[in-house]
């Protein structure tokens, strides 16, 4: 069986990294659905989208020359949850998302800065 781009497939979940998962199909290729690609909202940790053994319907988006093979779950979903959320809402409670994740990220590197050692700022 030929992977072309396009073409939709089902495979399951033989890996997961901080980056993607990586997914046999069933030609027995292995290509990767990176983390950006797992679904239509911000995903933190993979782990809590995919486990190892997970049966995945995937899109291939990509297939490079060296046989690299990039899959997507997202662009199987309907186009409509697509849409930002945040287009529905109001100035200021864009803001506050924003300023909320925002804090967020800001600690996780602050924390991730003070396990290695780092100076605090």
């Amino acid at each position: 069986m030929s992977i072309e781009v396009g073409s939709t497939v089902e495979g399951k979940v033989t890996g997961i990294t901080k980056f993607g998962a990586f997914v046999e199909l069933p030609s027995g290729d292995t290509g990767l659905v990176h983390i950006s690609e797992v679904a239509n909202t911000y995903v933190k940790d993979i782990s809590n989208f995919l486990k190892p053994d997970d049966t995945v319907k995937v899109k291939v988006i990509k297939v490079g020359d060296d046989g690299k093979i990039g899959l997507s779950i997202k662009q199987l979903s309907d186009p409509s949850e697509r849409v930002d959320s945040t287009s529905r809402m109001s100035f200021e409670d864009q803001m506050s998302k924003f300023l909320k994740e925002s804090n967020e990220k800001l600690q996780d590197l602050k924390n991730r800065d003070a396990k290695r050692g780092g100076h605090n700022r």
